[in-house]
């Protein structure tokens, strides 16, 4: 099957493309949003193709995957085919909703040519959908190279543009947790966050822009993965984390009251025991040690790679098949 996805969430989509099928992968002159291309920083297999807007005219596309509202628009265009009718599309909601969010319409509410695939199963309760079919397929995330060691009494976090995203992502809390050890964080433009929170580089060191699997090699020295995510849907670095065999300390939000189990870490709405964990996990590597390797067992169980690309499978022969 050709599939044509745009690269918008390297690790989600990093997941994806490790199918059976050849997927389309836009790119344009710029590597901008709309066409950034192959992954760079993540391992891709050779069945990903970079495809121009020029050539996707003529293109064998059977299936579109759409993660962003203007793509509807933007692939029937390229493609110069009504997408949901001419080719079957599916449209996959990474995110919660924002805004008044118990009344939050989703933009592709009320649809009858496209199946909105939901993340998880906290995105479905919560987005507004209208008559749309909707169904969730969990994430999945290939196994890190990198196995936990948690030689380091420090904290790992991963966070993209948490400077911008601010209370979304927690940095308000990080002071709360730099008191008790040194905190590294991982991800896009963390850069800022030092001089923003105006806590010394030694106790909150950034880095940034690392390759995934340099950054997982160094994420898993640290003694435990710290998760302050307040309102995203569900962070794959998380899982990643816990695949990698890392003890967890996170808030219970979203989905990660699902995603950790009791004997994987500590998950609570209060910061103070979120910071006694972190004091008893720094003081303890051998609860550490415990912790992570269940959190490794429950990862690898309920978002192994084979699950994931199994459930897509599915749902991909479904809607090809309702096209006919």
């Amino acid at each position: 099957m050709n599939i044509l996805v745009w690269h918008v969430h390297g690790a989600w989509t990093t997941a994806f493309v490790h199918g059976r099928h050849r997927y389309l992968v836009p790119v344009t002159p710029d590597r901008g949003p709309d066409g950034l291309g192959r992954a760079r920083t993540y391992h891709w297999p050779d069945t990903v193709a970079e495809v121009t807007p020029e050539a996707l005219r003529t293109a064998d596309v059977d299936l579109v995957v759409l993660q962003r509202p203007h793509e509807l628009r933007l692939a029937s265009t390229w493609l110069r085919r009504r997408v949901g009718h001419d080719v079957p599309a599916v449209y996959v909601e990474h995110n919660t909703p924002k805004g008044h969010v118990p009344a939050t319409r989703h933009p592709m509410a009320d649809r009858d040519d496209l199946t909105i695939v939901h993340v998880t199963h906290f995105n479905q309760l919560f987005w507004d959908t209208g008559a749309t079919r909707t169904t969730v397929v969990e994430h999945g995330v290939p196994p890190p190279a990198a196995r936990y060691t948690g030689e380091l009494a420090r904290v790992g976090v991963a966070a993209n543009d948490p400077v911008r995203r601010w209370r979304v992502t927690g940095t308000d809390l990080l002071p709360r947790f730099t008191e008790l050890a040194g905190v590294d964080v991982f991800g896009m433009r963390v850069t800022e966050l030092p001089a923003r929170l105006g806590v010394p580089l030694a106790r909150l060191t950034p880095y940034e822009d690392l390759p995934q699997a340099a950054m997982h090699a160094e994420l898993t020295r640290r003694r435990l993965y710290l998760h302050l995510c307040r309102w995203t849907s569900l962070g794959l670095s998380l899982l990643e984390a816990m695949a990698a065999g890392m003890p967890v300390v996170a808030l219970a939000t979203t989905e990660a009251v699902a995603a950790v189990p009791p004997e994987a870490g500590v998950v609570s709405t209060r910061v103070d025991v979120l910071r006694d964990a972190v004091r008893w996990l720094l003081a303890d590597p051998d609860a550490a040690h415990r912790l992570g390797a269940a959190a490794r067992r429950a990862a690898l169980t309920r978002y192994g790679l084979d699950r994931f690309l199994s459930d897509w499978d599915r749902l991909l022969e479904e809607e090809t098949c309702a096209s006919r």
